[in-house]
């Protein structure tokens, strides 16, 4: 990929989150908001916002609504349909342990993508009215602070000094287990 390639890349993201973004929010701000302004969320999050205005929010929940599949379901059905043809390349290597290798690699980059994407998924694009806000907190906690944590963890578990480490600390809390422990140099 050259310069500018990425260049067009990376202002055609920006651009296209910053004018999403700008049309939901001239949206909101249109709404009327009385009563109560305390947002019962961690964060500062659409849903709990929306819950604050007696006005008819239907137009801001369509225009999410249009905004998370075009931002959210595009990339995720595209990174599936690349997964797709990655795995059917997969498929074809002759080798038992390259294809253990290619899957274990693919596998773990693919769990944190589905972790990530799924919950932002169901998240914007499923009726709000449907769930509470407890469930919109705990969806937004799986994708703020699950994903981050996890990710490290899926990573790491592909390599064999920290597996065998873990395998270690899983025989100290359970001795009767049959699995012997590996050391490494």
């Amino acid at each position: 990929m050259n310069f500018k390639t990425c260049c067009h890349l990376v202002v055609w993201a920006w651009l296209s989150g910053f004018i999403g973004m700008f049309i939901i929010i001239i949206t909101i701000s249109n709404l009327q908001f009385c009563g109560s302004d305390v947002v019962d969320h961690f964060f500062c999050d659409l849903e709990p916002i929306l819950h604050l205005s007696p006005s008819d929010t239907s137009l801001v929940e369509m225009e999410v609504l249009v905004y998370a599949m075009v931002m959210g379901l595009l990339p995720f059905l595209l990174i599936i349909l690349s997964y797709v043809v990655i795995f059917c390349t997969i498929f074809r290597i002759p080798s038992n342990i390259g294809r253990y290798k290619a899957f274990s690699t693919c596998s773990s980059h693919l769990a944190s993508v589905c972790t990530y994407f799924g919950t932002i998924l169901i998240l914007y694009l499923l009726p709000s009215r449907q769930r509470s806000l407890e469930i919109n907190k705990i969806l937004s906690l799986c994708y703020t602070v699950l994903t981050p944590l996890l990710n490290p963890i899926i990573y790491s578990l592909r390599n064999q000094e920290i597996r065998a480490c873990l395998e270690s600390v899983i025989y100290f809390i359970f001795p009767g287990s049959n699995k012997q422990c590996t050391k490494t140099q």
